[in-house]
């Protein structure tokens, strides 16, 4: 894994105001010099299958979202042995334990719950980084 002050990071999120959030609180965190975003499970799987695209460092994606949802899309990567090694993290507004408990089995490194408040998303990159060090 590159340093930590020179990371992409790929994030799925279909809510365009939190993409928006999410993509900002990314982009202000200096320890974070890439940041990829798309639009649902099905794109990020895309992202991750085209050689053109540099393979990320981390992801972040959200569950529910439309064509291919976050566990899905996970189930996929981490059963990829080229892509298995990315640190992969969920974060939703769900706090349903089966989600929670999915997430566990496939091996994310974290399922961290979607804030309410903008500056609570500038939270969001330090947390990642306590996880991968």
């Amino acid at each position: 894994m590159p340093h930590s002050n020179n990371l992409h990071i790929i994030i799925a999120e279909d809510d365009c105001d939190d993409a928006d959030i999410i993509f900002q609180s990314f982009t202000n965190n200096p320890d974070f010099t890439k940041v990829s975003l798309v639009g649902n499970g099905e794109e990020l799987l895309n992202f991750l299958k085209d050689d053109t695209n540099e393979v990320p460092d981390v992801i972040l994606t959200d569950i529910n979202m439309p064509i291919v949802d976050g566990i899905e899309a996970l189930q996929e990567i981490l059963n990829n042995n080229e892509l298995k090694t990315i640190p992969c993290f969920v974060y939703s507004t769900s706090i349903n334990p089966a989600y929670k408990e999915k997430c566990d089995v496939l091996g994310v490194k974290a399922y961290l719950i979607k804030p309410y408040s903008i500056e609570d998303f500038d939270k969001i990159p330090t947390s990642i980084l306590s996880f991968i060090g």
